[in-house]
């Protein structure tokens, strides 16, 4: 009998249900593949291939940028056709796209095949949105929280490996790296097969085909959204630079960093955003997010002004109040962007809100470097107040948003309660 329930609960650590469980799984390899790449791609294409670092950022935000176009259409798409289907086509794309880049010699190649894989990104991100939306039925905010969590412990896990192939520092070890990625998309993709085919929900007649466009407070939140959203590059980009440029802190400090930002994460996204279900929660959320970011900013200023090893303490205090931040940012995201978007349209409106989401990240390094690190400790301090400042507008955009849902999409806003669509 004990053995029994110990065994129940085990299960359900990684969702409550047999398909809860295989979305888990199946972003959990995608985001090792992830981690696997993303942290040795830019030594790759400099130091094996050759490419200038300038034509590399180039290609890439080339890519990117064509890639945001995607994100709106594919996520209608998804609602049309059916977000599993969309998803894995877009999953197998990417499989492709990501084994040619073993044979990239050209910066016309890396741009015409990282284009190519961003552009089947968007249409995925839009469509994995709408089928955490039809997975997640019973309890949304429990499952997304448990999803990012394996998430982000799946991209821990690749930029381990990542680090592997670094130390090694040879073709073939990179080529590893590329290949191992295409392969967690097809396999990705190939577990999706075990979810439901989950078919389009109707959508109310007389309905403008781009409603998400139309749908002025998920707009403005979208541009918040993607303001937020500065906060992780603070952690990846401006945060190194500062700790290395002006701290005494040891170098090991910017790994430990690194470390400490993912472990809190993974610990405590299930436990706080378990709790976060409705958008009246996830608009609070966003605001408490704001003022976490508010004491951290001015923390990780303060490490400038102090010897080795207490600016080494002050970092890791700072580390810990940002990431309790990003969790409370995160999952007032997923309350606001799935609740305030109706079920029939939950892919358009992912897309939005990634599209957002990806414009402000191409931003962000430009922002950051110019405008903080121009402004030194100041800089921070305004970085502080203006997270506040969009926190702030959380309780006013859930506000709003509620006073201008259609009737008939009133259940958007309120988890529902029974699977949909046949088993494939």
């Amino acid at each position: 009998m004990i053995k029994g329930r110990l065994a129940q609960r085990m299960a359900r650590v990684a969702g409550d249900n047999t398909s809860e469980r295989v979305l888990i799984a199946a972003s959990f390899v995608n985001r090792i593949g992830n981690g696997l790449f993303n942290a040795a791609s830019a030594l790759y294409f400099t130091l094996v291939v050759g490419l200038p670092a300038v034509q590399v950022g180039a290609a890439l935000t080339v890519a990117g940028l064509i890639g945001l176009l995607a994100g709106i259409p594919g996520g209608h798409l998804a609602d049309r056709r059916g977000p599993r289907t969309i998803m894995m086509l877009a999953l197998l794309v990417q499989a492709v796209s990501m084994s040619a880049l073993v044979f990239v010699e050209s910066w016309g190649a890396l741009t015409a095949i990282a284009t190519v894989d961003q552009l089947a990104a968007a249409v995925g991100g839009a469509a994995w949105g709408a089928l955490v939306v039809r997975v997640g039925t019973d309890r949304p905010a429990a499952f997304r929280a448990k999803l990012r969590t394996y998430v982000n412990l799946g991209v821990v896990m690749g930029t381990i490996g990542s680090g592997i192939a670094v130390t090694v520092n040879s073709r073939t070890a990179y080529t590893v790296l590329i290949l191992g990625n295409a392969a967690s998309f097809a396999l990705c993709a190939l577990l999706l097969f075990l979810l439901p085919n989950y078919k389009p929900l109707p959508k109310p007649q007389q309905q403008r085909r781009w409603i998400a466009l139309r749908d002025r407070p998920f707009v403005v939140f979208t541009a918040l959204y993607g303001a937020m959203g500065l906060q992780y590059t603070t952690v990846s980009l401006l945060l190194p630079i500062w700790i290395a440029q002006h701290t005494d802190a040891p170098p090991w400090t910017v790994a430990t960093v690194f470390a400490l930002n993912s472990g809190f994460c993974v610990l405590l996204q299930t436990r706080i955003g378990s709790r976060i279900e409705t958008p009246r929660q996830g608009g609070r959320a966003f605001r408490t997010a704001g003022l976490l970011f508010l004491v951290s900013c001015p923390l990780m200023a303060l490490a400038a002004y102090t010897p080795m090893w207490a600016a080494a303490c002050l970092l890791v205090v700072a580390i810990f109040i940002h990431s309790l931040g990003e969790i409370w940012e995160s999952s007032g995201g997923f309350a606001l962007g799935f609740g305030l978007a109706p079920d029939h349209a939950q892919g358009q409106y992912q897309g939005l809100l990634g599209l957002g989401f990806s414009a402000g990240q191409a931003l962000a390094p430009a922002v950051l470097t110019t405008v903080v690190l121009g402004l030194g400790t100041p800089g921070w301090l305004l970085l502080g107040a203006f997270f506040a400042v969009v926190g702030a507008a959380g309780p006013a955009i859930e506000q709003w948003g509620a006073r201008t849902r259609p009737t008939d999409a009133a259940s958007a806003t309120q988890p529902r309660t029974e699977h949909d669509g046949a088993p494939a």
